[in-house]
């Protein structure tokens, strides 16, 4: 655990006590601040005080002592609406910040720190990098949006590199976060409701990279329009350096990958790493993306890069993305429910033909229009959750069900993909939807698919031994 010794003595806020909230009471108070907190869901309320903190509702907090708001990132800070608690902290001219804040706060100029943004990709971006990192004798502490909250991580020791996750909503509660490596893999329409408008969104995801440490350098995917014209603005400047980072286009100086091929075009003619391939657990070009970004963010910190290539081509992959979670037979059994919206869906409906797809939630904004092109490779689709009639509606002439849950999508769409006569088979979930519709979140999602795809399995096998 990090503790915040900057606010020693004084009185803070912590409200939404989920697990970023949890963890900044935890630093705050090792580092001997006075905490009050508040959620609405009464167990956090109680781990809260068993941690030390004032639990009281917000608005009996002593909001003249209260001079830091440290705020949940998934509460409204501009759109739709500002929550109250944000209106009453503003006009008690209270600062707002969140946990990333806190921890940057807490170890500036202490260790190197890449951060990881975009739209798509930035899990098993962030997952990759630390992955490398630890392979090659660092003490890499991966977190933030992904796996355990920034605070939560080791203390800094000699060669330790922290690796974080930022969201959108994180970087909004984040002023002074100076990276050392900063990442943005690409940029889609997503949380428009949160952000107002594209541009507005655009704006803080930019604003990681021009916080980046002048000695340090930024990663750019620029195969989207709007990251493309990030790093032509941000590489006109002397520094940070601006590394390009692109699949399917050869560059003149940066990181592409070109029909599978890693090269490394960033100080000198393009020379190629290695075969991606036959990196098992990153299929596709998304996935590519991905490994040459991670390898850009490594670059001045691992001097082998062959040594780089190595450690991808070992890469174990993350649960949720693209992951085989079981098969029967000749059919495969794909768990893909991070893709939260069309984008990350094309991105595992690029990999595979013949696919029985599971699909929907509560839709976002555009629905599945863009996800046309894929439609051929799809026998035949099973929708769930509150988008299931709108994509039915888009999906035209492609056979479709709505199947309105998932464990009768999953029934439906291994009885038709035995069936079908191809030779091999997907059943894929990637619900191109959030999953709050029918699921505490898209985790909870696909450890249901995993679970009833192993009891799929299991009961298949005790079955041929009867018939044995």
């Amino acid at each position: 655990m990090i503790a915040t010794r900057n606010f020693a003595g004084q009185s803070v806020g912590v409200f939404g006590l989920a697990r970023s909230g949890l963890s900044s009471v935890r630093a705050l108070k090792a580092g001997e601040a006075r905490v009050f907190a508040w959620d609405d869901k009464e167990d956090a309320r109680a781990e809260a005080a068993k941690l030390g903190a004032e639990v009281a509702p917000w608005e009996k907090w002593p909001w003249p002592q209260v001079k830091t708001l440290v705020l949940s990132p998934g509460v409204p800070l501009t759109h739709p609406a500002p929550h109250a608690i944000v209106v009453h902290a503003r006009g008690h001219d209270t600062e707002i910040i969140g946990d990333i804040e806190l921890f940057a706060r807490a170890l500036a100029n202490v260790a190197p720190v890449i951060a990881v943004t975009g739209t798509n990709g930035k899990s098993t971006t962030t997952a990759l990098i630390g992955h490398i990192l630890q392979s090659c004798g660092f003490s890499a502490q991966v977190g933030g949006n992904i796996g355990k909250p920034a605070l939560d991580l080791a203390a800094p020791s000699a060669n330790t590199v922290y690796v974080l996750e930022v969201s959108s909503y994180q970087i909004d509660l984040s002023p002074s976060l100076m990276p050392s490596v900063a990442v943005l893999t690409n940029l889609t329409p997503d949380h428009i409701d949160r952000h107002g408008t594209m541009e507005s969104y655009t704006s803080v995801k930019t604003r990681l990279l021009e916080h980046a440490k002048k000695d340090g350098h930024i990663v750019v995917g620029v195969d989207d329009p709007h990251s493309a014209s990030i790093y032509t603005r941000l590489a006109a400047a002397v520094t940070p350096e601006a590394v390009a980072v692109s699949v399917g286009k050869v560059l003149g100086r940066g990181i592409f990958v070109v029909d599978g091929k890693l090269y490394d075009a960033w100080n000198g003619p393009a020379t190629q790493v290695c075969d991606l391939t036959t990196a098992a657990h990153l299929p596709g070009a998304h996935n590519w993306q991905n490994a040459a970004i991670a390898y850009a963010a490594v670059g001045r910190l691992v001097k082998d890069r062959r040594s780089i290539a190595n450690v991808i081509q070992r890469f174990a992959g993350l649960p949720h993305r693209i992951e085989e979670v079981g098969r029967i037979g000749k059919v495969r059994f794909i768990n893909d429910s991070k893709a939260t919206n069309a984008h990350a869906a094309a991105r595992a409906l690029a990999c595979f033909s013949d696919i029985y797809w599971i699909a929907g939630g509560r839709p976002k904004e555009g629905g599945i229009a863009s996800l046309a092109p894929f439609f051929p490779r799809i026998r035949k689709a099973y929708l769930i959750g509150e988008a299931a009639q709108a994509f039915g509606a888009t999906l035209g002439k492609v056979a479709n069900v709505q199947s309105s849950t998932l464990d009768r999508a999953l029934s439906a769409a291994y009885d038709d993909a035995r069936a079908g006569g191809a030779p091999e088979p997907v059943v894929l979930l990637s619900p191109a939807c959030a999953s709050f519709d029918q699921f505490k979140d898209y985790e909870q999602r696909g450890d249901m698919f995993r679970a009833a795809v192993k009891a799929m399995v299991e009961a298949t096998k005790r079955n041929a031994k009867v018939s044995a």
